[in-house]
């Protein structure tokens, strides 16, 4: 019943190993981890405004849902940011995003706070992560005397 086939006297080709991945950047590592913790404060932030802003509809403040769906578009804007960064030009998204999380708090103030935190968050992984990430270059650059 159980048969094997017979042997063709080859030996199998061996597989070859696919090519190791090019390391991450060091600054686009922290990006992803700010990006990502920003992405539940900002979930968390819609939902504060929404429940604030139930009863205003009556007395001409902001529909109720209007928060929500801003939150909900600056949260798609945060993961597919992360998503992106692999390019250049995604880091600079970044900065809009913090801008506009930054400016949300003219809808509450304690989203003033979480902005300049986050934005200050954002700043500093950009600015020591590409400061480790030329030194590492550096260090890994042909004909240079490793230490």
């Amino acid at each position: 019943m159980n048969e094997v086939a017979p042997d063709s006297g080859s030996e199998p080709e061996p597989v070859p190993e696919p090519a190791p991945a090019a390391p991450r950047s060091l600054r686009q590592s922290l990006a992803t981890i700010v990006l990502g913790f920003e992405v539940i404060v900002v979930f968390l932030a819609a939902l504060v405004i929404w429940g604030l802003s139930r009863g205003a509809d009556e007395a001409g403040g902001l529909p109720s849902w209007l928060a929500l769906a801003g939150g909900g578009v600056i949260i798609v804007g945060l993961i597919a940011t992360i998503g992106l960064l692999r390019f250049r030009w995604a880091y600079v998204l970044g900065w809009v995003l913090q801008v506009l999380i930054l400016a949300s708090g003219f809808l509450n103030p304690a989203m003033f706070v979480v902005g300049v935190l986050f934005g200050g968050m954002w700043w500093y992984c950009m600015v020591v992560g590409s400061r480790i990430d030329r030194q590492r270059a550096a260090a890994a650059a042909p004909g240079k005397e490793q230490q």
